[in-house]
Parts: structure tokens; sequence; C-alpha cells
């Protein structure tokens, strides 16, 4: 059998992150959470993921400036990153994927899309 496929989710909200942890593991993601990007710098420094998935608005440390950081590193530097997130700018897409984003889904999400995302990025 093989292992479950390991997700960091990033979001500042608390009841997202219910909904994301909720929506993934029920369909079989070994989930972990941090509240923004400090906090997952900090998990990601000492545990392996197979995808993460960031909101862009957070405090501390926005999406952005973690997907910049992931990619700088050489840990995670080719984990696939997708931003769920209310902005749907072009701008804001552009930087996303500037910075290294692998996706960009939209909240409010739909589970079958954003399992289908998460399965179609994961190694």
């Amino acid at each position: 059998m093989s292992k479950a496929t390991r997700i960091l989710t990033v979001d500042d909200s608390a009841s997202m992150r219910a909904l994301l942890n909720h929506a993934l593991s029920t369909n079989g993601f070994d989930v972990s959470q941090a509240d923004d990007g400090v906090s997952a710098l900090e998990w990601l420094a000492v545990n392996e993921v197979d995808v993460v998935i960031t909101d862009i608005n957070m405090p501390r440390l926005d999406g952005f400036g973690l997907i910049e950081q992931v990619r700088g590193g050489t840990r995670h530097r080719d984990r696939p990153i997708l931003v769920l997130t209310t902005e749907s700018s072009d701008e804001k897409k552009a930087r996303a994927r500037a910075a290294g984003a692998t996706g960009w889904i939209v909240k409010p999400f739909d589970t079958d899309k954003l399992v289908a995302a998460v399965r179609r990025v994961a190694h």
C-alpha cells in the first residue's frame, strides 16, 4: 500500500484550516497545518511534505514571501505549491507565478477540484 500524500496547509483563518483539514483528510491525504508563513517555514525545516497549499494574505509572512523562501532554499525547492486565496487579480496571480507557485485556487474552494489539483501536482 502506498503511503498518503503529505500536505501542509498554511492559512491564518482557523475555520479555513478546519475546512481544508476535513476536505483533504477525508480524501486520504495526511494533513499538517500552519497559521502563517513563519510557522510554515519552521515546520518545513524539520518535516517532509509532498504539497504545500498556502493563503496569500497572512500576518508575519504572507504567501508570496513563503513561496519565495521555499523556492530559495534547498530542502523543499521542488515541492508543488498551490495558492488558495480569495484574491483573483491577474497581477496577484502573476506575482505568485513569478515567486514559484505551481497553481492557483480561489476561495471558496470546491473539494473535488481541490483534491484533483493536489493529485495532479503531487509526485
